[in-house]
């Protein structure tokens, strides 16, 4: 099941498209205000270190998020996330985007060059990222429940 859900994107006045499906997918499963996770991964996106894959030059978190780095993990685990490994190198897939392989809860699901939000088994996002169920998933971040914030 899917829901559109832009995190309060629009709300909070941005315009026009942008690759910002973490601030949308953590401001979603957290509560936070859109603008808030917003400006804190656009703070870490512009303070990491650069490398020739990774070459912020602007404050911004519209233009993708480095999600594999320290200080993202660091973020994530700050607002009360776990992250659990679903696929390995040489794996396979054996984790799809369907609730009934996924756990119920708030949790952000890493996927192909996306992450995405499901609360208690329906994804909310701004397009249906599942693929009818086949899209494999990398791994999730789950809300530790009593650090649930509430919008």
């Amino acid at each position: 099941m899917w829901v559109y859900d832009d995190g309060g994107r629009k709300a909070a006045g941005f315009k026009g498209r942008a690759k910002d499906c973490a601030a949308r997918a953590v401001a979603i499963a957290t509560g936070l205000p859109y603008a808030q996770v917003h400006e804190s991964l656009a703070q870490g996106n512009y303070a990491q270190r650069k490398t020739k894959r990774s070459k912020a030059t602007e404050q911004t978190a519209d233009a993708g998020i480095y999600t594999r780095r320290k200080w993202f993990r660091d973020y994530m685990v700050g607002l009360g996330f776990t992250w659990t490994p679903t696929m390995q190198v040489g794996d396979g897939c054996r984790v799809h985007l369907k609730a009934d392989e996924l756990p119920m809860g708030r949790i952000v699901i890493r996927v192909t060059n996306h992450l995405t939000c499901m609360i208690d088994g329906v994804i909310r996002d701004t397009y249906n990222p599942s693929r009818n169920g086949s899209r494999c998933v990398y791994g999730y971040w789950i809300l530790n429940c009593l650090t649930v914030r509430h919008k």
